[in-house]
């Protein structure tokens, strides 16, 4: 969880003034929070998370003891690949969140049938994406998604208008699924480079190779 911190310096006989920190993890602005009540100089503080709601600091611990143990900071890169001629796709999904102090990732890949074109693959990816969340229990929170297609990103985020009815579909059953998640989508476009890991699961897809894998991971 990120959140900024937004806090009043005050010290007697000396200027007041307010400051606002870069994002941080939730556990580190508390950290700093207890070390600037230290020094006596910290007259109010209001932390904001990525969703735009305030908490208090006694809020904000009980808020991080309460979802210590639920999936957080979540990372979604997905990729669809289409063939042609044997109108076979592959779908890649790999997952990175921490729960507690550990940090973990899911790898998983799949492939489908009857679908129409390289875009429809990869709105595919990004909705069995959002089914692994769902089985993963993440929700009400910012997940980022990250994938090398402009297309699905840009139209599901509303910078691109989207005329085709198959990919309209696609991209209503998804806001569909995010809503009721609470999933508040981060749309990350990434060069196909950076997406080597999803891009490598759907061509195993395609290859009849058929992946799934939980593992801790380093932070």
């Amino acid at each position: 969880m990120k959140v900024t911190m937004l806090w009043q310096y005050h010290s007697a006989k000396k200027p007041s003034a307010i400051f606002t920190s870069d994002w941080i993890s939730a556990e580190e602005a508390l950290i700093i929070t207890d070390d600037l009540e230290k020094i006596g100089r910290l007259k109010e503080i209001e932390f904001k998370d990525e969703k735009g709601t305030s908490w208090s600091k006694k809020e904000l611990k009980k808020l991080l003891a309460e979802i210590e143990y639920e999936p957080q900071d979540v990372t979604v890169y997905f990729d669809g690949g289409y063939q042609k001629d044997s109108k076979m796709t592959g779908i890649g999904v790999a997952i990175y969140y921490k729960q507690g102090k550990k940090s973990f990732r899911i790898r998983m890949n799949s492939l489908l049938e009857e679908l129409e074109s390289n875009n429809e693959a990869e709105y595919a990816a990004f909705y069995e994406a959002v089914n692994q969340l769902e089985i993963l229990d993440v929700h009400h929170q910012v997940v980022t998604f990250r994938g090398d297609s402009q297309v699905v990103l840009n139209q599901l985020s509303g910078e691109w208008p989207c005329f085709e009815k198959v990919l309209n579909a696609w991209g209503d059953r998804i806001e569909v699924k995010l809503k009721k998640l609470g999933i508040t989508p981060n749309y990350e476009p990434i060069v196909r480079k950076k997406n080597s890991e999803a891009d490598h699961l759907a061509s195993q897809a395609l290859r009849g190779e058929e992946i799934f894998s939980q593992l801790q991971v380093e932070g």
